[in-house]
């Protein structure tokens, strides 16, 4: 089944920041027989921060990559900035400059410096001047605190160093809004904090943010809207301090009990 498109919030393509930066309509998507996402939709404000919870195979991390255009949907619509990103003519790479990524595995080139790691997109993709990239690197690592590290190789660094450099990564490509899958799951204890700090000086900075994460704590200080997904669909969502106080649903009660 082909995705179903609808018409563009704003004439001519436009988008414009009182509209929703993400905005999710009825989307579906199988693997074989499975139906994973099962009639999602919710919408994204410019700044705003979503964070998406729920239990092992709910759905989570297929649904943020189809943001991202690296699954496909099956039906609904995803369009970021007015544009349906599940359009056979979509350019992926343009929207990927406005959709960074960060994974759970760093995803790191391993015989590349952190400086490396963080210029080649913009550099070998973008096609930018090297010098101007090169002072952007040097500031984006800085900005995750890793000055002094811009010549170490990746087998070099800890996990949550990694973790940050692909973090300066997605950000050398200037993108409106930042995706999170489960970044600080494959960290020790330890360097999860690093990680969290980051991530939290973007949503200071006013970076629009979707995280799917089990940081619980992380989730209820940073958020502006929580979701809770079991089997394909939204369960339950609110602010966080609703959410996480007074839950409503059974499924989300039981969730949270077991977690918190």
């Amino acid at each position: 089944m082909q995705p179903t498109t609808k018409a563009d919030p704003t004439p001519g393509g436009l988008w414009t920041p009182d509209k929703p930066l993400i905005q999710l309509t009825d989307v579906h998507k199988s693997f074989g027989a499975f139906e994973v996402l099962r009639g999602i939709s919710f919408d994204v404000m410019k700044g705003e921060v979503v964070c998406i919870i729920g239990p092992s195979g709910s759905g989570k991390s297929t649904l943020i990559r189809c943001i991202n255009a690296l699954v496909p949907i099956d039906a609904g619509s995803i369009q970021v900035e007015g544009q349906e990103v599940h359009d056979p003519k979509l350019d992926k790479l343009a929207l990927r400059r406005k959709v960074g990524m960060v994974f759970q595995q760093y995803n790191l080139f391993p015989h590349r410096t952190a400086l490396q790691n963080v210029m080649m997109a913009p550099v070998h993709v973008l096609r930018q001047d090297r010098d101007e990239v090169e002072q952007r690197a040097h500031a984006l690592l800085k900005k995750v605190r890793l000055s002094g590290k811009e010549n170490a190789y990746p087998g070099e660094l800890s996990g949550g160093q990694q973790q940050r450099v692909a973090i300066a990564r997605a950000l050398a490509m200037r993108p409106d809004v930042m995706l999170f899958d489960e970044v600080t799951a494959a960290l020790d204890p330890e360097t999860v904090k690093e990680v969290l700090i980051t991530i939290r000086e973007l949503v200071e900075e006013g970076m629009t943010c979707m995280l799917v994460t089990h940081e619980m704590g992380f989730a209820r200080e940073i958020a502006d809207q929580v979701y809770f997904t079991d089997r394909g669909v939204i369960v339950e969502h609110g602010a966080p301090d609703e959410f996480f106080s007074a839950p409503k649903d059974e499924r989300t009660q039981a969730f949270l009990s077991q977690i918190l």
